[in-house]
């Protein structure tokens, strides 16, 4: 089942973050932030953005979220998106299909792009946004550096729908999800 995050997630979610931040380099993050600090991540971001998590069984598997682009207000269009998948769930389709309500759902609030960043070589993440219609859009050489070495970075965009000009406000998360058209995404994707 697909659902929205919620506070309670914080440890599942923290769970499934916590290899990427050890061993892996999918997060440049090094520290792990901690089950309270992932709380407030969750409970701040689904103010303007979706926070999405795969459930089975009582057991959250995946998470997948957008977030802020950048700061400046003509950015108000692009977010950035996020997913994680706990490593007992990967090769399942999980990824594919939580990303692309995450997408719908940031549809539904009017952005126009969505940005994924990949550590490369990253093979299974530019396999699954690329078959998510995200296409490559540059490389940041040597930007982060973790785990001994630099690796660099690859910007992949994929367009949710046409800019329109003036553009309407983007619809914050928090009021998406009280509508009737996130009531019927929920709908057709929990079948």
């Amino acid at each position: 089942m697909i659902r929205i995050a919620h506070a309670d997630d914080a440890a599942a979610v923290h769970d499934i973050y916590t290899p990427s931040v050890l061993d892996g380099v999918a997060t440049f993050e090094t520290d792990l932030p901690g089950v309270d600090a992932m709380r407030e991540r969750i409970l701040g971001r689904l103010k303007q953005y979706p926070w999405l998590v795969w459930e089975e069984h009582g057991r959250v598997l995946a998470y997948a979220y957008a977030s802020r682009f950048r700061e400046r207000a003509a950015y108000d269009w692009i977010a950035e998106t996020s997913i994680y998948v706990h490593a007992d769930a990967r090769r399942r389709g999980i990824a594919r299909r939580l990303y692309g309500v995450l997408l719908d759902a940031m549809r539904l609030q009017g952005l126009n792009q969505a940005v994924g960043v990949i550590t490369l070589p990253g093979e299974g993440s530019v396999t699954m946004h690329e078959a998510m219609g995200f296409t490559p859009a540059g490389v940041w050489r040597s930007s982060g550096h973790k785990l001994g070495q630099w690796w660099d970075v690859g910007v992949w965009q994929k367009e949710l729908q046409s800019p329109v000009t003036p553009p309407m406000p983007v619809v914050p998360f928090a009021q998406l999800r009280e509508t009737s058209a996130w009531a019927e995404l929920m709908h057709r994707t929990n079948i």
